[in-house]
C-alpha cells in the first residue's frame, strides 16, 4: 500500500485518494481499493498487485444444505456433533482480473 500511494499522474496528482468518509474505501483512480494481506511483497519476478473487477472475475459456489453427523462414541455422556458445509471458488473470466508483475 506504501508504494501504491506514492503513484503519480503525469500532473503530479497523486493516484491513490483516502476514503472520503467513514466506512468508505480508499480509491485508486476512482476504484475502491482493498489490501489483502495474502498477497506477497513487492519483489523481483512478483505478483503483488491485483486490479479488476472481482465481482465478474472470480465465482464463489456455495452448496446448499449443512451436513451434520452425530458422534455418540466419544465423550460419554455427552454427545458431540460435527458439521460441514461445502464451499469453492475460482477465476470465472481472466480478462476481468490482472495482475501486475514487477522488474
Amino acid at each position: 500500500m506504501s508504494a501504491i500511494r506514492k503513484f503519480k499522474d503525469a500532473d503530479g496528482n497523486y493516484l491513490w485518494q483516502p476514503p472520503a468518509g467513514a466506512g468508505q474505501a480508499a480509491t485508486l483512480m476512482s476504484f475502491p481499493v482493498v489490501e489483502a494481506e495474502d498477497m506477497p511483497d513487492i519483489a523481483a519476478n512478483s505478483l503483488s498487485i491485483a486490479f479488476g473487477d472481482f465481482k465478474r472475475g472470480y465465482l464463489v459456489v456455495d452448496r446448499a444444505g449443512v451436513r451434520v453427523l452425530r458422534d455418540p462414541y466419544s465423550a460419554k455422556p455427552y454427545v458431540l456433533f460435527y458439521t460441514t458445509k461445502r464451499v469453492g471458488g475460482g477465476v470465472q473470466d481472466y480478462d476481468a482480473i490482472k495482475l501486475l508483475k514487477f522488474a
